[in-house]
């Protein structure tokens, strides 16, 4: 998984692009097929906004996006909510394969 940092109206530190790296190189714990993942920082005034772009296997793109005062805890957050998403996606995938043949689960039949 590759993981690109950037930032937009704002100088991203080596700080930021290590924690917003180990906040998204965690994710490939919930699903193993993201190819990559997309984290932009944003400053607008005196809030920062983070934004994650997760491009998934058999999927469109799952975007979090959240706005605080503090980048840290926005990064969190989208870090969380990218966590959900995957899960639910995951989630999505075994209940659409169960039932058919060589799943090892069958349909109950009348």
């Amino acid at each position: 998984m590759q993981v690109k940092i950037t930032g937009r109206h704002v100088s991203v530190t080596e700080e930021m692009k290590a924690y917003a790296r180990e906040k998204t190189e965690k994710l490939v714990r919930f699903f193993d097929r993201i190819q990559e993942v997309r984290v932009v920082l944003d400053m607008e005034g005196e809030r920062y906004t983070a934004e994650a772009i997760a491009d998934v296997e058999l999927a469109d793109d799952l975007v979090a996006r959240e706005t605080g005062q503090d980048i840290y805890a926005a990064i969190d957050t989208v870090s969380d909510k990218l966590e959900r998403q995957l899960r639910k996606h995951k989630e999505r995938l075994k209940e659409h394969h169960k039932g058919r043949p060589g799943s090892g689960e069958q349909r109950p039949t009348d």
